[in-house]
């Protein structure tokens, strides 16, 4: 008995021998599928992309990574990172130009994630167009039709918006340019003078955020750039407490995402630059 109780006990850790290393190859299959699937994007790998924005795109100074340092490591890009804290959109102006003093043509794409201060600064939205009237030739007769201008001032938010992408526009023809939404606001309080209400209420304009990215949809179709809708499809809700977990802090800033919030960013902006062409340089 003594015997075939030693047999079996070897039998058994032969066994488990063979299961755990087919456990660790199984896992290193997985884990080599999970690093392909990341890498899925090749027309990215290697690509000069300028991030512009404010505090969710500035580079990080707490202990939390930021969305763009994730898509370095997922899609293989080589950020240029120009978001500044507190930034509006008048800022965003100022990075665009500076981009182009500092590189030139010297980048792929460019990502602009805005918008979320100009709301809680409670700036106008304004209009994208003004309009008169204008005579032309229409089938060779001269005729009075309307005619529209876009409006370019930083005192409106389409004013703003027109601004940057006619300097983008005009600049960057060859690149890929993409707005980002701002996602869903929750509470959050830096400092006593720094305190900003949650998305339910509205702006000093008796605007809420909704509008906000309304208006950057708007614009997408207007200037014929594509649009990534973080606020409907980064699933990041801070309006309920499960969500605590994804944000800086549970009580004082559900603003801005952690890491983990971040990781979600940057996997659901992964999968839409996967429908996008990189650059239209031809390189």
């Amino acid at each position: 008995m003594k015997r075939q109780g030693k047999i079996i006990f070897c039998m058994l850790m032969t066994l488990t021998t063979v299961v755990s290393a087919q456990l660790k190859q199984d896992l290193s299959v997985l884990d080599s599928e999970i690093a392909n699937t990341d890498l899925q994007n090749p027309q990215w790998k290697g690509k000069k992309v300028a991030f512009l924005g404010d505090s969710m795109t500035q580079k990080r100074d707490s202990n939390n990574i930021v969305y763009w340092e994730y898509l370095v490591d997922i899609i293989g890009i080589e950020p240029i990172v120009y978001g500044i804290s507190g930034y509006q959109w008048d800022g965003i102006y100022r990075q665009a130009t500076k981009l182009k003093a500092e590189r030139g043509a010297d980048v792929d794409a460019i990502l602009i994630f805005a918008g979320t201060n100009d709301f809680n600064h409670g700036i106008p939205l304004g209009e994208f167009f003004t309009e008169t009237q204008k005579e032309t030739n229409h089938n060779g007769k001269q005729v009075i039709r309307k005619y529209r201008t876009h409006i370019m001032n930083d005192s409106t938010f389409c004013g703003r918006i027109n601004k940057v992408m006619d300097f983008l526009k005009s600049n960057y023809p060859d690149q890929q340019i993409i707005i980002l939404t701002p996602i869903h606001r929750g509470f959050a309080q830096f400092s006593e003078r720094n305190v900003q209400p949650d998305e339910n209420y509205a702006n000093a304009q008796g605007l809420y955020i909704d509008d906000y990215v309304k208006t950057l949809k708007e614009a997408a179709s207007i200037w014929s750039v594509p649009l990534i809708d973080l606020f409907t499809i980064s699933g990041l809700y801070p309006a309920k407490d499960v969500y605590s977990k994804y944000f800086e802090n549970s009580k004082t800033d559900m603003l801005h995402p952690n890491s983990a919030g971040n990781y979600r960013l940057a996997k659901t902006i992964q999968f839409q630059l996967l429908s996008l062409p990189s650059t239209f340089s031809g390189q």
